[in-house]
């Protein structure tokens, strides 16, 4: 019998290869999807006018808990339609609420909800979020149906949505309620299932907008869109810095996401004989998810380069591997994942890595209900450990961030901060720009790098306690240190601050497992995705397969 252990997190943690995951079986928009099949859901209010501006409630039931998307789309002037944080008016604002809102709910809700942080929820209020039209795709769409048409669908691919949001937000902002309150609902226990279900309700009025106005526009022609041509469609996000800094501030949450990916594979390849239904499941799922690549539109360098080697690891692996292997051979996927290590980049092992864990839901399953973190309890440092015990633990888990050299400008470049109007996290060059004296603490590898320097300079017998009476400003790099003893994959093994960061790869790692598809790239600080691109219409659900993410687009 093999031994087949978990990767190595000092490999897999490094920027460029978590920047280099894909959309996999674990991604929280399609386990999501797999949870809501027995879902009850009904449109509760539609007062949209003639240009579809008003006001519209769905609801969503299972048992006897109720959720409601409120929605309030708005004329918006396009000068003023910007995917820009700073933005103050969006053509369209939700609210995810907690249970069935009444009249004077959504007359408040009406004075707020538009107005985004400026306005203020109360606890009643779970997930809020605004979009923009893409103007092109929606007004094409429109008037397509207005005459009698469907969409040209060589319009709608390129773009694959009618919405973009531009952030949606939880756990207590703006006077959200706070995940206290709905930690222990276990209809949602999975992680980001309230964003997931704001998003997924988001898309259904998008498609009910566009055939309302359309409707109202030409009563005696207009038809609605197609359901095919609507399952194809999905929900663009434009993602930012703001996102970045959640993976790094989260590190028991991040080694449960990374965890569960690599104790899935580590199942898989540990399978000593492949059952032939699993194999063509498996070749299935990749033959179509190849088709989507062709999808993938960028104007980005940077993710047009990632594409292209992606497509030719591809073409490599189903000329080389597929075709010359015998999947009766024991242990197939270990011999599978070995080859992709020896001859695929980064890309490709990751995209392999998501392909293989299709057929398997009795491994999958099971580990999203272990996604989640209840990180209050790792917050308390043991101050009887002695410095002997901090510095093994940092030889043996931070050895690849002990090699950087930190007195070198060029390590020390970026710095990040908090923005003022829009309190969100940004990036700046130290060397260039003014403010680094109210830097945030996310320079954990210069942090932890700093912390091993005055260890070294301690007494090995004095306690952590002691240490810290000395040296408070470097508690959090300590806490670190006992986290990632007991969550081997809770810390980036890199720089965040040196001169050859890519914040992308950041904002990659966290959406491969919101789900999402179609990188693209704006500048190396933020960019747009699809999602929900390829998902069962609501009154499709109980009759789908998880594998509707490689429905050819």
């Amino acid at each position: 019998m093999r031994q087949i252990d978990l990767r190595n997190p000092k490999e897999i943690m490094t920027l460029s290869r978590l920047g280099s995951f894909h959309q996999s079986k674990l991604s929280f928009l399609r386990s999501f999807i797999r949870e809501f099949k027995d879902w009850k859901f009904q449109r509760d209010l539609f007062e949209l006018d003639k240009d579809g501006y008003g006001v519209a409630v769905y609801s969503v039931q299972k048992d006897s808990r109720s959720y409601s998307l409120v929605c309030f789309a708005s004329e918006l002037d396009s000068e003023e339609r910007s995917d820009r944080v700073i933005a103050t008016k969006w053509d369209a604002a939700f609210v995810l609420h907690d249970g069935i809102p009444t009249k004077e709910d959504i007359q408040r809700l009406k004075q707020n909800v538009p107005k985004q942080e400026v306005g203020r929820l109360s606890y009643k209020e779970l997930t809020l979020s605004r979009a923009n039209k893409s103007v092109r795709v929606f007004e094409h769409t429109v008037e397509a149906l207005a005459s009698g048409n469907q969409p040209d669908e060589n319009v709608l691919k390129d773009v694959g949505y009618l919405y973009r949001t531009t952030a949606v937000y939880g756990s207590g902002k703006f006077g959200l309620a706070d995940r206290y309150r709905i930690k222990e609902r276990t209809e949602i226990c999975g992680p980001f299932r309230l964003e997931m279900m704001l998003v997924y309700l988001v898309r259904q009025f998008t498609f009910d907008q566009v055939n309302h106005i359309a409707k109202l526009r030409n009563p005696s022609k207009a038809v609605e869109l197609d359901n095919n041509i609507a399952r194809s469609l999905g929900i663009g996000n434009s993602t930012g810095l703001g996102m970045a800094p959640f993976i790094i501030n989260h590190p028991t949450l991040l080694h449960n996401w990374i965890y569960s990916r690599e104790e899935a594979l580590r199942q898989i390849r540990s399978i000593k004989k492949v059952d032939v239904e699993d194999f063509n499941k498996f070749k299935n799922c990749f033959l179509r998810s190849k088709i989507n690549i062709q999808s993938w539109k960028t104007e980005s360098e940077y993710q047009t380069d990632k594409i292209k080697k992606l497509c030719k690891d591809l073409i490599i692996f189903e000329n080389q591997f597929l075709s010359e292997l015998n999947f009766k051979e024991d242990y197939f996927w270990d011999d599978l994942y070995k080859w992709t290590e020896e001859k695929l980049s980064d890309e490709g092992i990751e995209y392999i890595v998501s392909m293989l864990m299709e057929p398997y839901d009795n491994i999958i399953n099971p580990l999203v209900e272990n996604m989640s973190s209840e990180e209050d309890l790792y917050f308390d440092i043991p101050g009887e450990r002695l410095i002997s015990d901090l510095i093994n633990i940092i030889k043996d888990n931070y050895s690849n961030i002990l090699s950087i050299d930190f007195s070198s400008e060029k390590e020390i470049t970026n710095f990040w901060f908090i923005s003022k109007n829009k309190e969100e996290p940004r990036l700046a060059n130290r060397h260039e720009e003014e403010g680094s004296e109210l830097e945030q603490p996310l320079a954990i590898a210069r942090d932890i790098s700093h912390l091993f320097k005055k260890l070294s300079e301690s007494p090995a017998i004095q306690t952590v306690a002691e240490f810290l009476m000395q040296n408070n400003e470097l508690r959090h790099a300590v806490r670190r240190c006992f986290i990632i003893e007991k969550f081997p994959y809770s810390e980036i093994q890199d720089n965040t601050i040196g001169s050859k960061l890519v914040p992308i790869d950041m904002l990659r790692l966290k959406l491969s497992f919101f789900g999402a598809q179609k990188f693209d790239p704006r500048s190396s600080r933020w960019l747009r995705i699809n999602m929900y691109q390829g998902a069962p219409l609501i009154e499709e659900l109980k009759n789908t397969n998880d594998t509707w993410i490689y429905n050819q687009l």
